[in-house]
């Protein structure tokens, strides 16, 4: 069955010109905090496009029932009950990466990006769109982690994963040194920065 036009927008558009990290500037504490290394970055973006994903749906399903006045607290609860089972599920089959997660990983429940797609989208649209758009948010703020965290970790760390990359052998055979500042939050913002730059000035040549 092919898709509508506003589904497509709806899952497409975060990707690129309507990124949520990139143009609307949202969830960027957590892209500082967790792309030390590209594992937890992963496994964050991924909890993520699930939480905003599923609690698109759960919102949209209900939006009908639930009394302006207490939507918020309402959104709020559906959220914290997704990132409490998530969380859970973590600590189960990958504690370490929970733990390298920390408490970013309960402070999904106040990322913007979330409660930003639940009040703008899902409180006013069907359940399949709500899921594509809770979808392309969460890949949209997902690959901005990956991108920012491969850098830090092959520059930082001469890894990937945790594992080292081949390539890099010769470098280090000619003198070079792990960059211990890609380590450090400072660059995590001058990447995001880069990305950016990056990002708009790709999209303004289009539009021209």
């Amino acid at each position: 069955m092919a898709l509508s036009q506003k589904t497509k927008e709806a899952f497409l558009g975060p990707l690129n010109v309507n990124n949520p990290v990139l143009v609307q500037i949202l969830g960027i504490c957590s892209a500082l905090a967790v792309t030390v290394q590209l594992k937890p970055a992963l496994v964050m973006g991924i909890a993520v496009t699930i939480i905003v994903a599923m609690s698109n749906v759960i919102v949209s399903l209900i939006r009908n029932t639930i009394p302006m006045r207490v939507r918020i607290i309402v959104q709020l609860v559906v959220v914290a009950t997704l990132v409490t089972l998530v969380s859970e599920v973590l600590k189960a089959f990958a504690y370490d990466v929970a733990m390298q997660l920390s408490v970013y990983l309960g402070l999904i429940i106040t990322n913007c990006i979330l409660m930003g797609r639940l009040e703008a989208f899902a409180m006013t649209n069907n359940v399949g769109d709500s899921f594509m758009d809770g979808l392309g948010n969460g890949f949209g703020y997902a690959w901005i982690l990956v991108v920012v965290a491969f850098f830090r970790e092959l520059l930082g760390a001469g890894t990937l994963l945790g594992y080292p990359v081949p390539g890099f052998k010769w470098l280090f055979a000619h003198g070079y040194e792990n960059c211990g500042m890609m380590l450090m939050p400072a660059m995590a913002l001058i990447l995001v920065g880069c990305v950016i730059w990056v990002h708009r000035s790709l999209n303004d040549k289009e539009a021209k």
